[in-house]
Protein backbone atom coordinates (compact mmCIF):
# COMPACT_ATOMS: atom_id res chain seq x y z
CA UNK A 1 0.00 0.00 0.00
CA UNK A 2 0.84 3.14 -0.56
CA UNK A 3 0.81 6.82 0.98
CA UNK A 4 -2.76 6.32 0.35
CA UNK A 5 -5.62 4.32 -0.21
CA UNK A 6 -7.79 5.19 -3.62
CA UNK A 7 -11.76 4.49 -2.28
CA UNK A 8 -13.31 3.04 -5.69
CA UNK A 9 -16.94 3.53 -4.71
CA UNK A 10 -16.84 7.36 -4.10
CA UNK A 11 -13.31 8.09 -6.21
CA UNK A 12 -11.47 9.99 -3.35
CA UNK A 13 -8.15 8.85 -1.80
CA UNK A 14 -7.83 8.75 1.84
CA UNK A 15 -4.34 9.92 2.63
CA UNK A 16 -2.23 9.54 6.45
CA UNK A 17 0.51 11.59 7.33
CA UNK A 18 2.90 10.10 10.44
CA UNK A 19 5.65 12.37 11.35
CA UNK A 20 8.59 11.09 13.44
CA UNK A 21 9.87 13.19 16.66
CA UNK A 22 12.64 12.53 17.86
CA UNK A 23 12.92 12.33 21.73
CA UNK A 24 16.49 13.91 22.75
CA UNK A 25 17.15 13.56 26.33
CA UNK A 26 16.83 16.07 28.89
CA UNK A 27 19.60 15.70 31.29
CA UNK A 28 22.46 18.67 30.70
CA UNK A 29 26.13 18.69 31.65
CA UNK A 30 27.69 19.90 34.56
CA UNK A 31 29.46 23.48 34.58
CA UNK A 32 31.77 24.42 36.87
CA UNK A 33 32.35 28.34 36.96
CA UNK A 34 35.80 29.67 36.12
CA UNK A 35 38.15 32.44 38.75
CA UNK A 36 37.02 35.75 38.93
CA UNK A 37 38.50 38.84 39.71
CA UNK A 38 42.26 37.25 38.27
CA UNK A 39 45.20 39.19 38.39
CA UNK A 40 49.00 39.73 38.78
CA UNK A 41 50.78 41.43 41.63
CA UNK A 42 54.06 42.70 41.71
CA UNK A 43 56.02 44.32 44.11
CA UNK A 44 60.11 44.72 44.10
CA UNK A 45 60.20 42.02 41.31
CA UNK A 46 58.56 39.38 43.50
CA UNK A 47 54.96 38.37 41.71
CA UNK A 48 51.97 36.13 42.31
CA UNK A 49 49.02 35.12 40.39
CA UNK A 50 45.83 35.82 42.76
CA UNK A 51 41.81 35.17 42.39
CA UNK A 52 38.60 34.72 44.14
CA UNK A 53 37.08 31.54 45.51
CA UNK A 54 34.92 29.52 43.23
CA UNK A 55 31.95 29.08 45.24
CA UNK A 56 31.23 25.28 45.72
CA UNK A 57 28.40 23.31 47.41
CA UNK A 58 29.93 20.25 47.10
CA UNK A 59 33.73 19.27 48.05
CA UNK A 60 36.57 21.33 47.52
CA UNK A 61 37.73 23.60 44.32
CA UNK A 62 41.19 23.33 43.47
CA UNK A 63 43.15 25.65 41.07
CA UNK A 64 45.92 24.94 38.46
CA UNK A 65 47.93 27.95 36.87
CA UNK A 66 50.44 27.36 34.20
CA UNK A 67 52.43 29.97 32.60
CA UNK A 68 54.03 30.31 28.97
CA UNK A 69 56.73 32.87 27.05
CA UNK A 70 56.08 35.02 24.53
CA UNK A 71 58.55 33.15 22.76
CA UNK A 72 57.13 29.68 22.88
CA UNK A 73 53.73 28.61 22.52
CA UNK A 74 54.04 25.34 25.08
CA UNK A 75 52.39 26.19 28.85
CA UNK A 76 54.30 24.52 32.10
CA UNK A 77 53.17 24.49 35.14
CA UNK A 78 54.00 26.87 38.08
CA UNK A 79 54.09 24.83 40.74
CA UNK A 80 50.24 25.28 41.21
CA UNK A 81 48.34 22.22 39.91
CA UNK A 82 45.11 21.48 42.12
CA UNK A 83 46.49 23.90 44.68
CA UNK A 84 43.15 24.76 47.61
CA UNK A 85 44.84 28.58 47.72
CA UNK A 86 43.62 31.17 45.83
CA UNK A 87 47.14 32.50 45.11
CA UNK A 88 50.41 31.27 43.11
CA UNK A 89 54.18 32.39 43.63
CA UNK A 90 56.51 32.59 40.44
CA UNK A 91 58.95 30.22 40.62
CA UNK A 92 62.25 30.75 39.95
CA UNK A 93 62.42 30.25 36.63
CA UNK A 94 59.81 33.17 35.57
CA UNK A 95 62.42 35.82 37.47
CA UNK A 96 63.53 37.45 34.27
CA UNK A 97 62.50 40.67 34.59
CA UNK A 98 62.83 41.32 30.61
CA UNK A 99 60.17 38.60 30.11
CA UNK A 100 57.21 38.71 28.49
CA UNK A 101 54.64 36.03 30.44
CA UNK A 102 51.15 34.76 29.82
CA UNK A 103 49.12 32.94 32.36
CA UNK A 104 46.37 31.15 32.71
CA UNK A 105 44.14 29.31 35.37
CA UNK A 106 41.20 26.80 35.49
CA UNK A 107 39.00 25.83 38.72
CA UNK A 108 39.04 21.82 39.18
CA UNK A 109 36.09 19.72 41.20
CA UNK A 110 36.12 16.46 41.11
CA UNK A 111 35.99 15.61 37.71
CA UNK A 112 34.71 18.94 36.53
CA UNK A 113 36.91 21.43 35.10
CA UNK A 114 36.41 25.18 34.18
CA UNK A 115 37.22 26.80 31.06
CA UNK A 116 40.66 28.80 31.17
CA UNK A 117 41.16 32.13 32.21
CA UNK A 118 44.04 33.95 30.42
CA UNK A 119 45.92 37.30 31.68
CA UNK A 120 47.27 39.93 29.39
CA UNK A 121 51.12 39.71 28.48
CA UNK A 122 53.10 40.65 31.86
CA UNK A 123 56.60 41.96 32.19
CA UNK A 124 57.91 42.30 35.84
CA UNK A 125 60.42 45.57 34.49
CA UNK A 126 57.67 47.45 33.41
CA UNK A 127 54.57 46.24 36.01
CA UNK A 128 55.81 45.79 39.10
CA UNK A 129 55.78 48.35 42.06
CA UNK A 130 59.08 49.67 44.31
CA UNK A 131 58.85 49.90 47.92
CA UNK A 132 60.92 52.05 50.06
CA UNK A 133 64.97 51.90 51.00
CA UNK A 134 65.65 50.77 54.53
CA UNK A 135 68.09 53.14 56.63
CA UNK A 136 70.38 50.93 58.23
CA UNK A 137 72.22 54.04 60.36
CA UNK A 138 72.53 57.63 60.33
CA UNK A 139 75.45 59.10 61.88
CA UNK A 140 75.45 62.87 63.08
CA UNK A 141 78.21 65.69 62.98
CA UNK A 142 78.23 69.37 63.97
CA UNK A 143 77.29 69.85 60.21
CA UNK A 144 76.30 66.89 58.58
CA UNK A 145 74.45 63.43 58.40
CA UNK A 146 76.04 60.62 57.44
CA UNK A 147 73.17 58.13 55.91
CA UNK A 148 73.78 54.43 55.19
CA UNK A 149 70.89 52.43 53.17
CA UNK A 150 69.73 49.62 51.74
CA UNK A 151 67.46 49.14 48.75
CA UNK A 152 63.99 48.01 49.07
CA UNK A 153 65.04 44.84 46.44
CA UNK A 154 68.41 42.94 45.24
CA UNK A 155 69.58 44.64 42.16
CA UNK A 156 70.84 42.94 39.18
CA UNK A 157 74.36 43.95 38.03
CA UNK A 158 74.40 47.69 36.26
CA UNK A 159 70.82 48.20 37.36
CA UNK A 160 70.78 52.57 37.17
CA UNK A 161 69.76 52.94 40.73
CA UNK A 162 68.76 56.48 41.73
CA UNK A 163 68.18 57.61 45.29
CA UNK A 164 66.07 60.80 45.75
CA UNK A 165 66.55 62.48 49.09
CA UNK A 166 64.68 65.78 50.63
CA UNK A 167 65.40 67.19 53.54
CA UNK A 168 64.99 70.16 55.40
CA UNK A 169 65.21 71.71 58.63
CA UNK A 170 62.54 71.04 61.38
CA UNK A 171 60.74 74.55 61.47
CA UNK A 172 57.04 75.65 61.48
CA UNK A 173 58.10 76.73 57.57
CA UNK A 174 60.99 74.71 56.27
CA UNK A 175 62.40 74.64 52.88
CA UNK A 176 63.06 71.40 51.11
CA UNK A 177 65.94 70.61 49.92
CA UNK A 178 66.88 67.85 47.40
CA UNK A 179 70.29 65.42 46.46
CA UNK A 180 70.60 62.55 44.18
CA UNK A 181 72.46 60.03 45.20
CA UNK A 182 73.48 56.38 43.27
CA UNK A 183 75.12 55.35 46.05
CA UNK A 184 73.93 53.36 49.78
CA UNK A 185 76.44 55.64 51.90
CA UNK A 186 76.46 59.09 51.07
CA UNK A 187 75.95 62.56 53.73
CA UNK A 188 74.18 65.70 53.97
CA UNK A 189 76.30 68.49 54.41
CA UNK A 190 76.30 72.04 55.18
CA UNK A 191 74.08 71.82 58.01
CA UNK A 192 73.50 74.15 61.53
CA UNK A 193 75.01 72.58 64.64
CA UNK A 194 72.82 71.62 67.34
CA UNK A 195 69.47 71.40 64.72
CA UNK A 196 67.37 68.80 64.01
CA UNK A 197 66.55 67.66 60.75
CA UNK A 198 64.33 65.31 58.78
CA UNK A 199 64.51 63.42 55.34
CA UNK A 200 62.45 61.37 53.19
CA UNK A 201 64.24 59.17 50.63
CA UNK A 202 62.32 57.20 47.29
CA UNK A 203 64.55 55.16 44.92
CA UNK A 204 64.11 55.28 41.28
CA UNK A 205 64.88 52.68 38.63
CA UNK A 206 65.92 53.60 35.13
CA UNK A 207 64.98 50.20 32.77
CA UNK A 208 65.83 49.13 29.37
CA UNK A 209 62.83 50.65 27.57
CA UNK A 210 64.15 54.36 29.32
CA UNK A 211 61.58 54.64 31.35
CA UNK A 212 61.63 55.13 35.29
CA UNK A 213 60.22 53.51 38.08
CA UNK A 214 59.35 55.86 40.82
CA UNK A 215 59.67 53.60 44.69
CA UNK A 216 57.15 55.24 47.51
CA UNK A 217 58.52 57.77 49.25
CA UNK A 218 60.02 56.78 52.68
CA UNK A 219 58.59 58.09 56.21
CA UNK A 220 60.65 61.12 57.57
CA UNK A 221 63.02 60.73 59.71
CA UNK A 222 64.44 63.30 61.93
CA UNK A 223 67.42 63.27 63.75
CA UNK A 224 69.81 66.47 65.52
CA UNK A 225 72.98 67.45 64.26
CA UNK A 226 76.16 67.45 66.99
CA UNK A 227 77.65 69.83 68.84
CA UNK A 228 81.38 71.68 67.45
CA UNK A 229 84.23 71.58 70.10
CA UNK A 230 84.59 75.30 70.21
CA UNK A 231 80.31 75.29 71.39
CA UNK A 232 80.99 72.81 73.65
CA UNK A 233 84.19 74.63 75.16
CA UNK A 234 81.81 77.63 75.31
CA UNK A 235 79.19 75.96 77.18
CA UNK A 236 81.76 74.57 80.11
CA UNK A 237 83.48 77.54 80.31
CA UNK A 238 80.16 79.42 80.88
CA UNK A 239 78.93 76.43 83.34
CA UNK A 240 82.52 77.37 85.41
CA UNK A 241 81.45 80.98 85.41
CA UNK A 242 77.95 80.10 86.50
CA UNK A 243 79.27 77.96 89.39
CA UNK A 244 82.05 80.06 90.36
CA UNK A 245 79.64 83.09 90.78
CA UNK A 246 77.18 80.56 92.93
CA UNK A 247 79.80 79.03 95.27
CA UNK A 248 80.89 83.10 96.01
CA UNK A 249 76.87 84.24 96.75
CA UNK A 250 76.72 80.93 99.32
CA UNK A 251 79.94 81.94 101.07
CA UNK A 252 78.69 85.85 101.27
CA UNK A 253 75.45 84.76 102.65
CA UNK A 254 76.74 82.16 104.99
CA UNK A 255 79.22 84.96 106.57
CA UNK A 256 76.13 87.60 106.60
CA UNK A 257 73.83 85.32 108.14
CA UNK A 258 77.12 84.62 111.14
CA UNK A 259 77.44 88.21 111.46
CA UNK A 260 73.75 89.21 112.43
CA UNK A 261 72.65 85.53 113.78
CA UNK A 262 71.82 87.30 117.17
CA UNK A 263 69.57 89.95 115.54
CA UNK A 264 67.95 87.12 113.14
CA UNK A 265 67.69 84.45 115.96
CA UNK A 266 65.75 87.66 118.21
CA UNK A 267 63.82 88.18 115.07
CA UNK A 268 62.56 84.36 114.48
CA UNK A 269 62.45 83.69 118.05
CA UNK A 270 60.83 87.21 119.67
CA UNK A 271 60.58 86.85 124.17
CA UNK A 272 58.00 85.52 125.67
CA UNK A 273 55.25 87.84 126.64
CA UNK A 274 51.45 87.84 128.19
CA UNK A 275 48.96 88.20 124.73
CA UNK A 276 47.51 91.99 125.02
CA UNK A 277 43.97 90.13 125.69
CA UNK A 278 45.01 88.00 128.90
CA UNK A 279 47.00 91.50 130.07
CA UNK A 280 43.77 93.02 129.74
CA UNK A 281 41.57 90.01 131.52
CA UNK A 282 44.30 90.57 134.43
CA UNK A 283 44.24 94.43 134.95
CA UNK A 284 40.01 93.80 135.60
CA UNK A 285 39.61 95.29 138.78
CA UNK A 286 36.95 92.64 139.70
CA UNK A 287 39.58 89.72 140.53
CA UNK A 288 41.19 91.44 143.15
CA UNK A 289 37.93 91.24 145.04
CA UNK A 290 37.26 87.36 143.62
CA UNK A 291 40.79 86.58 144.31
CA UNK A 292 41.58 88.86 146.97
CA UNK A 293 42.70 87.15 151.06
CA UNK A 294 39.90 85.95 152.68
CA UNK A 295 38.47 88.04 155.51
CA UNK A 296 40.03 87.34 158.86
CA UNK A 297 37.39 85.86 161.43
CA UNK A 298 36.10 88.25 163.88
CA UNK A 299 37.32 87.14 167.84
CA UNK A 300 35.17 87.03 170.65
CA UNK A 301 36.82 89.14 173.55
CA UNK A 302 36.34 87.73 176.71
CA UNK A 303 36.83 90.06 179.59
CA UNK A 304 37.45 88.39 182.93
CA UNK A 305 36.50 89.77 186.50
CA UNK A 306 39.17 91.48 187.71
CA UNK A 307 41.44 91.35 185.13
CA UNK A 308 43.46 94.39 183.81
CA UNK A 309 43.39 97.72 185.47
CA UNK A 310 40.33 99.91 185.45
CA UNK A 311 40.11 102.23 182.76
CA UNK A 312 42.76 99.63 180.62
CA UNK A 313 41.48 97.55 177.86
CA UNK A 314 42.74 94.16 178.06
CA UNK A 315 45.36 93.22 176.21
CA UNK A 316 45.12 90.73 172.96
CA UNK A 317 47.13 88.14 175.08
CA UNK A 318 45.04 87.36 178.15
CA UNK A 319 42.06 87.22 175.94
CA UNK A 320 44.12 84.24 174.26
CA UNK A 321 45.23 82.89 177.57
CA UNK A 322 41.83 83.03 179.38
CA UNK A 323 40.21 81.20 176.17
CA UNK A 324 42.47 78.76 176.70
CA UNK A 325 42.61 77.70 180.03
CA UNK A 326 38.55 78.15 180.87
CA UNK A 327 37.67 75.75 178.29
CA UNK A 328 34.16 75.44 176.70
CA UNK A 329 30.94 76.17 178.47
CA UNK A 330 29.09 73.81 180.75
Amino acid sequence: MGLGDRNLGTGHWNVSIITFIPLLPLETSPHLPAPTNVEIYSHNFQSLLRWSPVPAENGSVLYTAQYRTGFYDEWSGMGCAQTPLTQCGFPPEMSRRRWTILLRLRAELGPLTSPWIYTPPFVVDKNTSLGTPRVNSVSVSPDSLLISLSPPFTPEPGDPLQYLVSYWENTTSPTVKKLNESKTLFQIGNLKESTLYCFSIRVQLKIYSGHLLQGEQSAPECHRTALSESTRAGYIVALFVLGLVFVNLVAFASVRLWRYHQKIKDWAQPPLQIPPHFREFLRDPGLEELYGPAEEEPQTLVVGEGSGLEGEEPSPNTCRDRAGTEGPPQ
